[in-house]
């Protein structure tokens, strides 16, 4: 078994205690808080809009507003009566029976409805502003990292759930057997997927440094976000910040396999506990099956890929801090299937398999592609890539891919070059690209309907298929798409 490298202990015995939970249980009060009056502006986005959904059902009365609403948060937030009567932003719904106005990042300074609530002197909360109000007295763990952060999240949630622990949670993608992607209740303990992205059109805080974490952890750091980080140093330096804010008594957990975690995890910090981890110890066999190890023990997984034996070591590291033993966790983790969106799998066939993974970032389509070739590697595979972030998008960016999807024997790049212009970027071309990804053979498609004609006329015997984005594809519909593919 992979032991995490201790560093240096902390001088408190409460977090040496084994059972954190207990620890907790013992101090932990509650607040009681009346049923509030509570407005989101930008109530459209992946996190915000499942907030709103967790205060509705925590008994609040909840309204929103955004100038724009699109699946999946449209359909959720219809399915529980919080869809707005009309898109745009509304300044009459910010009265002085507000209790609360939570602002997501989307919303500029300017925005209407957030001068109003200014003008009347309402609270306005940023989204981790929020959640740490309300977890303020919980022992809060949050998971940061340029990649990684939301499968560690989700294992150490799937994990807790699985042993029926009291918690609460803020993830970024949903976990099968788990309701939502944000829990707020009385429970003694939240897990946060710590963003490094600003807080708020107001507060350029970055989120994971808003929630003051007890145990924090970092998977993994490369360079993201260019239109608030214009260069690497400036990015790297809020997480050695967020490595900072750890307490006295408090826990570091960090990947020594990552260069910058591991110089950041290295620094010397007062009272901390800092421990490192790596890979998992782990095997396959000749049917495709993945398995972690334990001495001559072997525990079948349904994840794989390097990056991901490594999530699985940062997330037992938490969980053997808050009171699960390493055996419970190897028990818990055969069932775990993934974040949704992570590695998803949409299509089988004998010779062909389709996959889909929410990689945007350099680094993280260069660790997708990589895991799904270790896991095939007498088929071709080919890789289709959505240029779709503002980094990825931005010229003077988008160099940082290159080699990134060299793993694969055909590697496809889509970008929508409408969508730069109402974005008012400099547009691409694609010889911008294929300079980028320095990749010979390179395909650019810039219309969703002409690369959905090129796979659909490709043999795909003995081939895999890999979609890649944070988006859409430009609408489209992959799921149709992997059902037409010619596969014999």
């Amino acid at each position: 078994m992979c032991e995490a490298n201790v560093k240096q202990r902390t001088d408190s015995e409460d977090f040496q205690t084994p059972n954190i939970f207990a620890y907790f249980n013992r101090n932990f009060f509650s607040m009681q808080q009346k049923k509030q009056k509570i407005h989101f502006i930008a109530i459209g986005g992946s996190v915000m809009h499942n907030l709103a959904i967790a205060l509705k059902q925590g008994g609040h009365e909840v309204s929103g507003s955004d100038d724009e609403i699109v699946d999946p948060s449209r359909s959720t937030l219809a399915q529980h009566g919080l869809l707005p009567d009309t898109e745009g932003w509304n300044p009459d719904k910010i009265t002085p029976a507000l209790d609360a106005v939570i602002l997501g990042m989307h919303a500029k300074v300017d925005n209407p409805e957030l001068l109003k609530a200014q003008q009347l002197g309402l609270r306005i909360f940023s989204f981790p502003e929020y959640i740490y109000e309300h977890s303020k007295n919980k022992q809060r763990i949050v998971i940061a990292g340029s990649h990684g952060k939301t499968t560690i999240t989700a294992i150490v949630i799937h994990v807790l759930h699985y042993f029926k622990h009291k918690f609460d949670y803020v993830l970024g993608a949903k976990v099968k057997g788990i309701e939502n992607t944000v829990k707020l209740s009385d429970a003694p303990i939240i897990v946060i997927e710590g963003d490094e992205y600003l807080s708020s059109a107001l507060d350029p805080t970055p989120k994971f440094i808003r929630y003051q974490h007890h145990i924090g952890l970092i998977s993994g750091i490369a360079w993201d976000h260019y239109n608030v980080f214009p260069n690497e140093e400036e990015y790297v330096k809020q997480f050695d910040l967020f490595a900072d804010a750890t307490p006295k008594g408090g826990i570091l957990i960090y990947c020594e396999q990552d260069s910058m975690a591991l110089m950041i995890g290295k620094k010397e910090r007062a009272d901390t506990l800092e421990l490192s981890y790596k890979n998992h110890p782990h095997t396959s066999d000749n049917n495709g099956q993945f398995f972690l190890t334990n001495g001559k023990e072997r525990y079948p997984i349904k994840i794989f890929g390097s990056h991901n034996y490594q999530n699985i070591s940062g997330a037992k590291e938490i969980l053997k801090k808050i009171g699960i033993t390493p055996e419970q966790f190897l028990e818990a983790i055969t069932s775990f299937e993934g974040a949704a969106g992570r590695l998803q799998k949409m299509k089988e066939y004998p010779s062909t398999s389709v996959y889909k993974d929410f990689a945007h970032a350099p680094s993280k389509v260069k660790a997708t592609v990589k895991a799904l070739k270790e896991i095939a590697p007498s088929r071709d595979l080919v890789a289709v890539f959505e240029l779709h972030t503002f980094s990825s998008l931005n010229k003077k960016f988008i160099p940082q891919y290159k080699d990134s999807m060299k793993a694969a024997q055909q590697q496809i790049v889509y970008f929508n070059p409408a969508k730069m212009k109402d974005k008012g970027m400099e547009v691409l071309t694609e010889d911008d690209i294929r300079k980028a990804f320095a990749a010979p053979g390179l395909l650019v498609f810039q219309d969703k309907t002409a690369l959905e004609n090129f796979l659909l006329q490709q043999s795909w015997k003995n081939k895999n298929l890999l979609f890649m984005s944070s988006g859409q594809f430009g609408g489209l519909d992959i799921p149709a798409l992997a059902e037409k593919l010619q596969v014999s």
